[in-house]
């Protein structure tokens, strides 16, 4: 408290004027579809989720008690960011600080995606909020090692984790770069104590079979090496998180020394991370949020330099002010389309097109084929309609594939969305175009939870063996064959799908004619014949009453 007490009292001025600046931009900004996807989560709160750890539900479930609509999705992440710019300011020692507070606004308002997510709330939000909550803390405990301290750590670093996955980076370039702490009774009860705080998550993981891990590392489609798309991308996304000041926050980094302890935590947690990226950028396109951990230590590094040099200070204020002009427009934008003239962004017309589509659908519930993130835009806009991601072999699995949604729509008669509809009931267009094509469906009937397995082993195009697969039914029903048709789907070497070929397999009992509750089926089937010659993968598929065929069997490789 005593730390707080010390800062000037413009600088809460200029902190309370960005706070309220944010509150208004939540409030009147419609949703991004990620957004929506996270809101959705927070309506069943658990340990995890397909894709994240649970903070970012956890930050929504807190705003929705305070309140409705956008703010509700978005006050916690309004307060996260005002309270990390103090945490920013309390890392910087310089004496002469006070005198630029208006030079640090500039240099925090001018970087786009801290600035973006002072208010939206996605997983990197509370990863910006914990990496300064764990580098301050950890900056006092290099000083003074205490047990006070060690829990702190411990309780940051769980939180961390608990925000994205990415923070490993974190947690693992600060501790490299001082390597002495693997002696330290204190970081190894830091340790612990986050393992601890930690292990619910483990658990819901090692309960739901590893799927986020598996999705991440294992069955994610990729797409081959392109240096534009991947490497170069990478470096105009490091360009693009600083905008115009972006040759002085670099030369700041470069001309920064390993004068202390936590200086050189800082440096190695920013070459660190964008080491990482770099190699990673030569097996897949890097997206500018995942780098964006590094603004967290840029902005120490650049402001201990601003205070040292005159020029940089100079340049740094200038080129800041009009990236903060540029973003104050383009956040404007964001409420009022016509700014932006032909651009629409994700924050445009999502309360237009769900009432459209309400208006068709009425009280049904909406089936969304292949759009994890349609499916709860609409449900956010509609308070709360009962919809769903029908995910086909042409898409990725997601939240709708692992939790109890498919059950609020089975047996129900429901209005299906999907861009493969040939023939449909009524459509709605887009100012930017994208158009919305539906039908009616009664007693509506999918199982995409039925799973197909087939042990990995040496398979070629040209095999004729049988292959045994086994059918494993989760749900406390019956399935009919009669209903299902079973198909291979043929993908490429980055699991990109290329050919979907039906196929008839026998089962291994004769006269079965179901796959029976809570039970596994065995079957045999062969690989059918296909003119296709780059085939890296094929996964076996079910489509249910003439649905499209769905994500039932994983990648197996194939020579």
């Amino acid at each position: 408290m005593r730390m707080l007490t010390k800062i000037p009292k413009h600088f809460y001025f200029f902190l309370a004027v960005l706070f309220v600046l944010n509150l208004i931009q939540s409030n009147f900004t419609q949703l991004i579809f990620d957004e929506a996807y996270y809101w959705y989560y927070s309506q069943n709160m658990a340990w995890g989720y397909f894709d994240h750890p649970p903070m970012v539900a956890l930050m929504i479930k807190i705003s929705s008690y305070f309140f409705d609509g956008e703010l509700g999705v978005r006050l916690v992440s309004c307060l996260l960011s005002a309270l990390n710019i103090i945490l920013l300011w309390l890392m910087i020692d310089n004496p002469k600080k006070n005198q630029y507070i208006v030079h640090f606004f500039v240099l925090v308002f001018s970087m786009t995606l801290l600035n973006a997510y002072g208010f939206f709330t996605l997983p990197d939000t509370p990863l910006l909020f914990f990496t300064s909550c764990f580098l301050l803390t950890y900056k006092h405990f290099i000083k003074n090692e205490s047990l006070p301290l060690a829990i702190l750590l411990g309780i940051f670093m769980a939180a961390l984790m608990y925000s994205k996955y990415h923070a490993v980076l974190v947690i693992f370039f600060v501790l490299l770069s001082n390597i002495k702490l693997v002696a330290k009774p204190y970081a190894w009860l830091a340790v612990l104590i986050a393992l601890c705080c930690y292990a619910p998550h483990f658990y819901w993981l090692y309960d739901n079979d590893f799927v986020s891990i598996k999705y991440h590392l294992y069955e994610r489609p990729n797409g081959a090496y392109s240096f534009e798309k991947y490497t170069l991308g990478f470096f105009v996304n490091l360009v693009a998180i600083f905008g115009l000041t972006f040759p002085f926050i670099y030369k700041a980094l470069l001309k920064t020394k390993n004068t202390n302890l936590f200086n050189k935590a800082l440096i190695y947690l920013t070459y660190g991370v964008i080491l990482f990226f770099f190699i990673s950028s030569f097996n897949r396109r890097i997206q500018t949020q995942w780098i964006i951990i590094i603004c967290i230590p840029m902005v120490v590094i650049a402001f201990n330099y601003m205070l040292n040099n005159k020029q940089a200070l100079t340049w740094i204020f200038r080129l800041g002010l009009i990236n903060v002009i540029l973003i104050a427009y383009l956040r404007i934008g964001l409420v009022h389309q016509p700014l932006l003239f032909n651009f629409y962004y994700e924050s445009h017309g999502n309360i237009e097109w769900a009432a459209a589509i309400k208006k068709e659908a009425g009280n049904r519930p909406v089936v969304f084929e292949n759009s994890y993130r349609n499916a709860p835009m609409y449900s956010f806009y509609t308070n709360g309609s009962p919809t769903f991601s029908l995910n086909n072999y042409m898409y990725r699995k997601n939240q709708f594939s692992i939790d109890n949604s498919e059950e609020n729509v089975r047996g129900k008669d429901v209005a299906y969305i999907s861009k493969y509809l040939n023939d449909f009931s009524f459509s709605y267009q887009r100012e930017d175009g994208r158009l919305y094509k539906g039908i009616f469906i009664p007693n509506f009937q999918s199982f995409r939870k039925v799973e197909c397995i087939v042990e990995e082993q040496e398979l070629t195009l040209t095999t004729e063996k049988s292959i045994e697969l086994s059918v494993y039914n989760p749900y406390e029903q019956n399935i009919s064959l009669q209903d299902l048709k079973f198909g291979i789907t043929y993908m490429d070497a980055y699991k990109t799908p290329i050919q979907t070929l039906g196929i008839t397999p026998t089962a291994n009992t004769p006269n079965t004619t179901q796959l029976q509750a809570k039970d596994t089926t065995k079957f045999k089937f062969s690989l059918p014949t296909t003119k296709n010659e780059n085939i890296g993968y094929f996964r076996v598929v079910i489509s249910e009453n003439n649905l499209l065929f769905g994500l039932n069997g994983k990648p197996i490789p194939i020579n």
